[in-house]
């Protein structure tokens, strides 16, 4: 179950670091084998992140954007909901996120060695059979094929070198001014 780190060059710290907001982030991407009946261990530094959370796991669910599974802690799943509440209840907006957030997720508890039992329905979504990808974004992480997440890495590596001129560190500590 020792995961291999796996040079994503996405993230320069590691998981559980905060910046100045005090923010703890997952950072970095690292790569975890699967064992045969679905549990894989979730990156130690990814742990130590969601071990402030109130809920002691992860809240998984497919991804609506891409091959993967989007994974975060319970707060910011209740972000999302609250987000999803400030449509009208009855609208078509609040029913596609409800839907496709919500009532897809799974809490995922950690068991004693910090691996989640990662569901059928979610490894099927993202291509996941033999290893995990696990893919920091800051606030949030996604669990990707590995392969897949490779393919889509240089192209969002691209997509960077032709933006990079729009990207702005928020609050004024450096880099080009705020457009």
């Amino acid at each position: 179950m020792c995961g291999s780190g796996f040079a994503s060059g996405l993230g320069t710290g590691i998981a559980g670091e905060t910046g100045g907001s005090g923010l703890a982030l997952f950072l970095s991407t690292f790569v975890n084998r699967i064992d045969r009946k679905g549990r894989v261990s979730v990156p130690a530094p990814f742990r130590t992140v969601l071990a402030t959370q109130t809920f002691p796991g992860v809240i998984a669910f497919p991804s609506f954007v891409v091959s993967a599974i989007e994974a975060s802690g319970i707060d910011r799943i209740e972000r999302l909901s609250a987000g999803i509440d400030q449509f009208d209840p009855f609208s078509d907006e609040h029913d596609a996120f409800a839907i496709s957030i919500l009532a897809d997720s799974h809490q995922l508890s950690f068991d004693s060695e910090g691996r989640i039992m990662l569901p059928e329905v979610l490894r099927e979504h993202a291509g996941i059979t033999e290893q995990a990808a696990f893919v920091g974004r800051g606030a949030t992480f996604q669990v990707w094929e590995p392969d897949a997440f490779r393919g889509y890495q240089e192209d969002a590596r691209k997509r960077a070198r032709e933006e990079r001129g729009n990207l702005r560190l928020d609050g004024g500590t450096g880099g080009a001014p705020a457009a």
